[in-house]
């Protein structure tokens, strides 16, 4: 079984969704410390200008809260400015309404936090390309696992029965990797395929999030999802 643990994304970029593809089971990690600057409420987009943000305003952050703790700052009409920015942005795309469609119907949805906002806008994308139906979903929050770091990774994947883990390039810097073959468990890093497809704006940028893939290709933007593995020791042999 493939374990893939990520925290929520704000409509993340094509990178995820091919994580997410190659994953059996998939672990949402958002009882963990929120950081400023992080994917959780932000993301890029690519306009005529060159890449913006569209990023979630949020109530009362303070130092050490968890993801699943963050709550939205709802006094904003931020729901109306992000979708007028993506019907500017995207104006000429041949799938443009069906792309509006999927952000109007996660904004429709009530959500409590942040980390519920994040993980839907994730999914929704994921439905989306028909990626998540072989996908059995787990919340950290609720496996009572405690601890932190590469020992509570390596807790939940044993807790799953993993047999692989799947993770994306920030875990080199603390993974114990040993650990994890002392334990039986194969651990491989993403080699992400940043697959060129028809994009507006300009020179391919792979790093936006993947609503512009659907703006730009709908359903069939799917073909463009490529994953790859490369295992840890490889990979830690590369340079950085």
């Amino acid at each position: 079984m493939r374990v893939v643990i990520s925290q929520s994304m704000y409509f993340p970029w094509v990178g995820f969704l091919e994580q997410l593809s190659l994953a059996d089971i998939f672990i949402v990690l958002d009882d963990v410390q929120f950081s400023k600057g992080s994917f959780t409420n932000r993301v890029q987009i690519k306009t005529s200008n060159g890449t913006r943000w569209l990023t979630v305003p949020l109530s009362g952050v303070h130092l050490g809260q968890k993801i699943d703790e963050v709550k939205i700052d709802n006094q904003r009409d931020w729901h109306t400015n992000h979708v007028l920015q993506l019907a500017q942005a995207y104006s000429g795309a041949p799938f443009l309404k069906e792309m509006l469609t999927l952000v109007e119907n996660v904004f429709s949805q009530p959500v409590k936090s942040l980390s519920e906002l994040s993980h839907k806008s994730s999914m929704v994308l994921a439905e989306y390309f028909g990626l998540s139906n072989q996908t059995h979903k787990f919340f950290s929050n609720e496996m009572t696992i405690s601890g932190g770091g590469s020992q509570r990774v390596l807790d939940i994947v044993k807790t799953v029965k993993g047999k692989t883990y799947i993770t994306g390039h920030g875990a080199r810097r603390y993974l114990d990797h040993e650990a994890f073959e002392v334990s039986g468990i194969d651990v491989s890093y993403m080699k992400y395929q940043l697959q060129p497809y028809p994009q507006l704006h300009g020179e391919f940028t792979p790093f936006v999030s993947a609503l512009d893939l659907v703006a730009n290709c709908g359903r069939e933007g799917n073909q463009y999802i490529k994953s790859k593995t490369i295992p840890w020791k490889e990979f830690l042999n590369e340079p950085t």
